[in-house]
C-alpha cells in the first residue's frame, strides 16, 4: 500500500516475542490462581472445620499470580508500542500507491426462483432479508413460549414469607453498592456446596431474590460473599472497612472508599425509586411511598446512634464536628452522609433468612 519494506524486521521479532511470552504470562497465572483458590476454599480439616477459614488467606496466596499478570500486561502493551513505532516510520517512509485497476471474473447470474435440485434452506440462504425475517421469527416464537408462561403464572415465582422489601435507606444503600461496582468483586449467591455454607451460612434460595431488580449474584470473587452479611459485624466495622480496608483485614487488597464516610447522601429521588419498584412487582404501599424520608431519616440516626458505641468514632466525629463550627465550615451530619445507607444495605443482606426456618419455603398465589 505504501510501497515500502517494513523499517525494521528485528523490531517485528521483538514485538512477535515480547507480545507472545506477555500474553503466556498474563493468562496463565489466571488459571493457576484459580485452580489454587478453588482447592484453598475447599480444603477441610479431619474435624470438618475449613483449613482456610479466613478468606484472606486465600487472596495472599495468590497475590504473586496478580504481579504475574501485571508483568505480562507490561510486557504486552511494550511490544504494542514497538509495533506502533515500527508501523509509523514504515508508513513515514513510504509513498501512498494510487489506486490500481483490478479485474475480476463477472458473477454468474443465478435465478431468483428455485432452481432443480436445490432445498428451500440453500434457497433462503441465497436471500439474506428474506433468511433474517424467518429466522427472528423463529427465535421469537421459541422465546414467547418459553418466557410468557413462567412471567403469567405467579406461582412459578417462589416467595418466602419472611422475605420484606427493602427499606427506603437500604434501597438507597442498594444503589451506592452498584455505582461503586461492589458486584464486580463480590457475590451474592451461596452455592448449595458443603465448602460454600461452611464459610459463608445457608445457601442461597430462590425467594430470597423476588425484590432485586437488578440481581447482584455476581460471577467473580476477588472479595468474599456477600448474601449473609448482615449482621455478622458491627456498625463501626463497615465504616472503618470503607475507609481504610487495612484496618479491619490485614491483607486486604481492597481500594479504600473513603468518599463514602465524607460525602453528603442525595435522596431526593427515592419516592420514584420506590414507585419504579411498584411497576417492577415491589409491594411498596403508598404510605410507605408518602413516609419514605421519614423513614430513612429514623434509620439512618439509629445507624449514627450504633456509630457512636465505638469510641474512637465518637472521638473524632465530635472534633471533626466542632472544628467545622468553630471555622465556620459547612458540615454534614453522619446520618446523612453515603456511607450510613450503604451501611443499612450490607446489614440487611441474608437477615431475612434464619437458618432453622430455611425449608419454610412457600410459593403464594396472589
Amino acid at each position: 500500500m505504501f510501497k515500502t519494506r517494513l523499517h525494521s524486521i528485528p523490531m517485528a521479532n521483538f514485538h512477535f516475542w515480547i507480545g507472545t511470552l506477555g500474553i503466556i504470562l498474563y493468562a496463565l497465572p489466571m488459571y493457576v490462581a484459580g485452580f489454587t483458590q478453588a482447592l484453598m476454599w475447599k480444603d477441610f480439616n479431619p474435624d470438618g472445620s475449613l483449613v482456610y477459614g479466613n478468606f484472606l488467606e486465600t487472596v495472599n496466596e495468590i497475590i504473586p499470580m496478580y504481579w504475574m499478570r501485571a508483568i505480562g500486561g507490561s510486557m504486552y502493551i511494550i511490544g504494542f508500542i514497538v509495533m506502533l513505532y515500527n508501523v509509523v516510520v514504515t508508513v513515514r517512509s513510504g509513498s501512498k500507491v494510487e489506486d490500481e485497476l483490478a479485474e475480476a471474473p463477472a458473477l454468474t447470474r443465478v435465478s431468483k426462483r428455485r432452481i432443480a435440485g436445490e432445498t428451500y434452506h440453500t434457497l433462503l440462504e441465497r436471500k439474506p432479508i428474506q433468511l433474517t425475517i424467518f429466522a427472528t421469527i423463529a427465535i421469537l416464537i421459541g422465546g414467547i413460549v418459553q418466557i410468557i408462561p413462567t412471567l403469567l403464572v405467579e406461582s412459578n415465582i417462589p416467595t418466602i414469607t419472611s422475605v420484606k422489601p427493602y427499606t427506603p435507606l437500604e434501597l438507597e444503600g442498594r444503589d451506592l453498592y452498584i455505582r461503586e461496582g461492589c458486584v464486580g468483586c463480590h457475590s451474592q449467591m451461596i452455592r448449595p456446596f458443603r465448602s460454600e455454607v461452611e464459610r459463608y451460612g445457608e445457601y442461597a434460595k430462590a425467594g430470597e431474590f423476588v425484590y432485586d431488580h437488578p440481581f447482584l449474584w455476581g460471577s467473580k470473587r476477588t472479595g468474599p460473599d456477600l448474601l449473609r452479611v448482615g449482621g455478622k459485624y458491627s456498625d463501626s466495622w463497615h465504616l472503618n472497612h470503607m475507609y481504610d480496608p487495612q484496618s479491619t483485614s490485614s491483607g486486604s487488597i481492597m481500594p479504600a472508599y473513603q468518599w463514602l464516610v465524607l460525602s453528603e447522601h442525595d435522596r431526593s429521588d427515592v419516592q420514584a425509586k420506590m414507585e419504579t419498584m411498584v411497576k417492577l412487582g415491589v409491594p411498596y404501599s403508598e404510605e410507605e411511598i408518602a413516609s419514605a424520608k421519614a423513614s430513612m431519616d429514623a434509620q439512618a440516626l439509629q445507624i449514627e446512634q450504633n456509630l457512636y458505641a465505638d469510641p474512637e468514632f465518637a472521638r473524632s466525629y465530635e472534633e471533626e464536628k466542632k472544628f467545622a463550627q468553630e471555622n465556620g465550615e459547612d458540615f454534614v451530619e453522619m446520618r446523612n452522609r453515603e456511607i450510613v445507607a450503604l451501611i443499612a444495605y450490607l446489614q440487611r443482606l441474608g437477615t431475612d433468612i434464619k437458618v432453622k426456618e430455611t425449608d419454610q419455603l412457600v410459593s403464594e398465589n396472589k
